[in-house]
C-alpha cells in the first residue's frame, strides 16, 4: 500500500518549486510513462491500478487503488498509470545543426507541442528562456506524447546564449522576409517569441535574419499560434 508520504510528495510535484526542489517529476498515461521508461531518464517510481499492466517498467511498478490514484493525478480521469523520474541534467546544445529557441513561450499546451515537433524534425536541441513555461509542468508533458525523451530541453539566459553562437540566427516576426523565398542552411538558430508579443527587444537585437510566414487569407487574422508558425517554419527548414 502507498503511504500518505508517497501521495504527498507525488501531489506535491504538481508544482514547480517541488519539482525543482526533490530534483523530480511527474508523468501520467501508458504512452508517456512508457517512453519515459524506455529512455535515458532515471525512474524514481511508477504506480498502476493494473496489476497486469505493461510499461516496460518490470517489478518497479506499485500497485495502488483508483482512490490512491486520483490522489495523486493532476488529472481529472487518471489514466492508469503514473510515473515519477528525475529530471535530467541538460546539455550543452549541439550547434552544428539547426537548434530551436523559444522566447517567453507561456502556453504549456504550446511548449508540448513543441517539443513533439522537435521530436518529428529531428531537432534535437531546444534552448528556452528562463521565463518559458516548464517543459515538467504536466500539462507541457501529456502534450509532448513522450517526445520529451528525445529532445534536449534547456532553460537559460538568451541574450547571453546568442551572443555567443557563430551561427546565423533567424527569428519569426511579422514584417520579416517570406520564409518561402529564402533557401534555409544546414544549421543554424530559429528563435520563436511569446503568444502575444512576439520576440524580445533584448533577443531581436541579436536575430541576424527575420523571416515571416506570409498570409493568403483576408488580413483578419493578427497571427498564427506558436506552435503552428514553429511548425510550418521547421517545415521550411528541412525542406532546405
Amino acid at each position: 500500500m502507498v503511504s500518505k508520504n508517497q501521495i504527498k510528495l507525488v501531489k506535491s510535484l504538481h508544482q514547480k518549486k517541488y519539482r525543482n526542489r526533490h530534483n523530480l517529476f511527474v508523468a501520467e498515461g501508458i504512452k508517456v510513462v512508457s517512453e519515459l521508461v524506455a529512455s535515458d531518464f532515471k525512474v524514481n517510481a511508477v504506480y498502476s491500478t493494473d496489476a497486469e499492466i505493461e510499461v516496460g517498467a518490470a517489478g518497479l511498478v506499485e500497485l495502488v487503488s483508483e482512490v490512491e490514484l486520483k490522489k495523486m493525478s493532476a488529472l481529472t480521469a487518471p489514466n492508469k498509470v503514473l510515473g515519477v523520474f528525475e529530471i535530467p541534467k541538460a546539455r550543452k546544445p549541439d550547434l552544428t545543426g539547426w537548434v530551436l529557441v523559444l522566447d517567453d513561450v507561456r502556453d504549456p499546451g504550446n511548449l508540448g507541442t513543441i517539443i513533439r515537433l522537435c521530436d518529428w524534425f529531428g531537432i534535437e536541441h531546444l534552448v528556452c528562456s528562463l521565463n518559458t513555461v516548464d517543459c515538467y509542468n504536466p500539462k507541457t508533458l501529456q502534450a509532448t506524447m513522450g517526445s520529451i525523451s528525445r529532445v534536449n530541453i534547456g532553460y537559460t539566459d538568451l541574450p547571453t546564449f546568442l551572443e555567443g553562437v557563430p551561427s546565423d540566427i533567424y527569428g519569426a516576426f511579422m514584417d520579416g522576409v517570406s520564409v518561402y523565398t529564402k533557401a534555409m542552411p544546414e544549421s543554424g538558430i530559429l528563435v520563436m517569441g511569446n503568444e502575444a508579443n512576439g520576440v524580445s527587444k533584448e533577443v531581436e537585437a541579436l536575430v541576424s535574419r527575420k523571416i515571416s510566414i506570409p498570409q493568403f487569407g483576408k488580413n483578419t487574422t493578427e497571427s498564427l499560434n506558436v506552435a503552428t508558425a514553429t511548425a510550418i517554419l521547421l517545415n521550411e527548414i528541412r525542406r532546405g
